[in-house]
């Protein structure tokens, strides 16, 4: 083998599209870019704009607000979800049933920032449950059970529902 008979493996350098060189190869006169104006030109265009008229996006009005930075993430979890476990013998209804239990007995795959119980399905086992947030009925449903519920989330003001 010789210098000169170095050479790249075929397909390894591609070759660049020549445009701009005369209306016979297809890529002249505009180079691919359409008619003048904005679009024609170098540079990032406005985005959403339409030739003048008020956008869409400023056309509607603001409504709401979505309280990104401090909005609590949490877990909901049904009743039927927590029997279900104790009958599969993942979960011990002897203990304190919190978060970090739930995560080890496979109901939740992350704590993020909390619990929030639910009252979908049934309950017949008795439970001591510890989490950030419950409805009504989810309490109901335990204490009914003969379990307790401790609420770890700020209390609810009058007339509110739990976290």
């Amino acid at each position: 083998m010789k210098l000169h008979e170095l050479a790249d493996r075929p397909g390894a350098r591609k070759v660049g599209k020549r445009i701009g060189r005369g209306i016979g190869s297809g890529k002249g006169k505009t180079g691919g870019r359409g008619g003048k104006g904005q679009t024609a030109r170098s540079g990032a265009r406005i985005k959403g704009f339409e030739g003048g008229q008020m956008p869409l996006h400023r056309r509607l009005p603001k409504r709401g607000f979505k309280n990104v930075a401090f909005a609590r993430r949490l877990n909901e979890v049904n009743l039927g979800r927590l029997q279900q476990a104790i009958d599969a013998g993942r979960l011990d209804p002897a203990g304190k049933i919190d978060a970090a239990a739930l995560v080890t007995a496979g109901v939740l795959r992350r704590a993020k920032d909390g619990v929030r119980l639910l009252g979908g399905g049934a309950l017949k086992t008795k439970l001591t449950l510890a989490v950030f947030g419950a409805s009504k009925a989810a309490i109901a449903a335990v204490e009914e059970a003969g379990g307790t519920v401790e609420i770890l989330g700020p209390k609810p003001a009058a007339g509110e529902q739990a976290a």
